[in-house]
């Protein structure tokens, strides 16, 4: 995900904080259901393991209190990034185990992280969404960098450098069926609540380059009368086709997708939002996002609404009710991804100096009853929270327990 980073609230002080607010630390009755979601990113160790070559011991200790800290900020969901580039951190006969886990790409870690995190979640009432990025490869360009049995290096030809990362090609029919194979292994061996899906369709635009799939487009374009266009149906047929496929697998187990806040400025489509975004889902991305949403395609949507009430050029507000209005009539979840990551950092815009802008934004959503919830990036953000503002959130929000949506 397009997002990055501070002090952690102790449960000492996180219960005085409530109990100032007039809750109890032990309410008597829940809130409605709604979304109370984190997400947990393991590339590049972003929240966990903390490093590489951690004992799987350790490993566990960490992720386990991810999961203690979620339930005492009175969240229900954890989205547990398990794929983050063309590896797994379960048992994969599809792939390699994560270099994230031992520093060492296809080396066992001793353990199963999924497969723990599933049965840990559940057994503290967590729901846990199994997240995966679908066409990313590795953070670099070097093939032979990656283990021997990676499929990239079997498969040469499914490969593109872009942008200094290599990735698949999503436009090559085996590339689709591969991937899904390689994701849905972890949702036939064990009872995730959904899978999830970030912003990573064809990578983000990077300025003087171009995404090398002349071949494949000669090969399967020919009935599309642009190369977007093309592009786009093959984003539309990876996702169909994985909705289809994971209620073949597992019926019941959900299907959502966070994608970039804005599907297209208005400026471009008289359907799009009031924003002028440098970046557009649809036109950069090359993913329909909208479309998903209004043909119940996927089971919920949390678009990235990063940016503070206000700002210029993607306000909050606005976006929150474009989204809404998206969502209004169909059957997909709306919940709205935020920025807690942004509270505090430096280089952000003076909104996110306070503590309150975050807790804002769910009074803001709460005016439209779309919005089932919010989910927050990032989970070390939630461990360090540099000026309380997950902390206010709890306090002026959470007040009681909430189930997680089903």
């Amino acid at each position: 995900m397009g997002r990055m980073s501070r002090r952690a609230f102790t449960v000492a002080g996180l219960s005085t904080l409530m109990m100032a607010q007039g809750a109890t630390a032990v309410p008597r009755r829940r809130a409605a259901a709604e979304m109370r979601g984190v997400w947990v990113a393991t590339v590049n160790n972003r929240d966990w393991p903390s490093r590489t070559g951690l004992t799987a011991a350790q490993q566990r200790t960490e992720l386990i209190a991810h999961l203690d800290r979620a339930v005492r900020g009175r969240l229900n969901t954890v989205i547990f990034q398990v794929r983050p580039t063309a590896d797994a951190l379960w048992p994969s006969p599809y792939e390699p185990w994560s270099q994230f886990l031992t520093g060492t790409q296809g080396r066992s870690p001793g353990w199963d992280p999924l497969g723990t995190a599933v049965t840990e979640a559940h057994a503290r009432g967590l729901q846990l969404h199994a997240w995966f990025n679908p066409y990313r490869i590795a953070n670099h360009t070097d093939p032979r960098r990656l283990v021997a049995s990676h499929p990239a290096r079997k498969h040469p030809d499914w490969v593109v450098p872009y942008g200094g990362k290599l990735y698949y090609n999503p436009g090559l029919p085996k590339v689709r069926a591969f991937v899904q194979d390689a994701m849905l292994d972890a949702v036939a061996r064990y009872p995730v609540d959904a899978v999830h899906f970030d912003d990573y369709f064809y990578p983000y635009p990077v300025a003087g380059q171009s995404f090398d799939d002349d071949a494949a487009y000669d090969t399967y374009g020919g009935s599309f009368t642009n190369r977007a266009a093309w592009r786009r149906d093959n984003i539309n047929r990876l996702v169909k086709e994985t909705a289809a496929r994971i209620r073949e697998v597992r019926p019941g187990t959900r299907f959502g997708i966070s994608p970039f806040g804005v599907w297209r400025n208005a400026a471009t489509d008289s359907r799009g939002s009031d924003t002028r975004a440098g970046v557009q889902t649809y036109d950069d991305l090359y993913a329909d996002t909208r479309a998903w949403v209004r043909d119940n395609v996927i089971d919920y949507l949390v678009p990235q609404v990063y940016w503070n009430i206000g700002f210029a050029a993607a306000d909050y507000t606005k976006l929150v009710s474009w989204w809404a209005g998206v969502a209004k009539g169909t059957g997909t979840r709306l919940y709205i991804g935020e920025a807690l990551y942004k509270a505090g950092a430096a280089g952000q815009p003076a909104a996110w100096k306070d503590p309150a802008e975050l807790s804002r934004h769910l009074t803001r959503a709460a005016a439209h009853p779309e919005v089932s919830g919010h989910v927050y990036f990032a989970a070390q953000d939630v461990a360090k929270d540099p000026i309380g503002a997950m902390a206010r959130v709890i306090a002026d929000h959470y007040g009681q327990p909430a189930t997680a949506p089903r």
